[in-house]
């Protein structure tokens, strides 16, 4: 999430904009929702009549549109004490660092025990209507030793629906999305060896 936060927008965004702003903003290319899903957030909304908790994935329900009634607004985002284990990576694809929208992004977040991963969480944003995690490609990678192989184009593709625009072509966007899980999950695999 600091990763991302760090390439969102300018430096006027960094220091007004907000993480709820960006959720409610429901952008497909909001940098801080894929590192939000990886880390299993649940948005609290509140209104006059109470307080009701949503997950993120069910949050956002398609482009700009939210589950957020007109008399309702983001008090919370609830993160799991359970998500903040591991190691996790954010990565992005654009024409630049800074004030772009992306062609694809990603982010990975891993906990590995005795070499092995236990857990995997992997988000793509930028790659369809909404960012979505890759529940598949996550049970690929349970068990075994940490490995970007085993993330491969046409798994991540079918978990994907991207779109043709000026910036990319869907088939541009969709391996873009694998070979930026790989590159995150290699980034992972060396920081696990520095910290073994």
């Amino acid at each position: 999430l600091q990763l991302a936060a760090q390439e969102v927008g300018a430096l006027q965004i960094h220091n007004r904009g907000t993480i709820a702003g960006n959720l409610c903003n429901a952008s497909p290319a909001a940098d801080g929702i894929p590192p939000l899903l990886t880390l299993d957030v649940k948005v609290e909304l509140q209104s006059k009549g109470g307080t009701r908790v949503v997950p993120l994935q069910n949050f956002i329900t398609e482009p700009r549109k939210t589950v957020l009634a007109e008399n309702e607004l983001v008090t919370s985002l609830l993160i799991p004490k359970s998500s903040l284990t591991g190691q996790s990576h954010f990565l992005k694809l654009g024409a630049r660092v800074y004030l772009v929208i992306s062609i694809a992004m990603t982010s990975a977040r891993i906990v590995v025990r005795n070499g092995i991963v236990v857990e995997a969480a992997l988000a793509i944003g930028s790659c369809g209507p909404v960012a979505t995690r890759l529940p598949k490609v996550e049970a690929q990678m349970i068990g075994k030793a940490v490995d970007p192989k085993v993330i491969n184009d046409d798994m991540v593709a079918a978990a994907i629906d991207p779109i043709s625009d000026i910036r990319a072509t869907a088939a541009y966007r969709a391996i873009s999305a694998a070979e930026l899980l790989r590159r995150s999950v290699m980034e992972l695999a060396m920081d696990q060896e520095a910290v073994d």
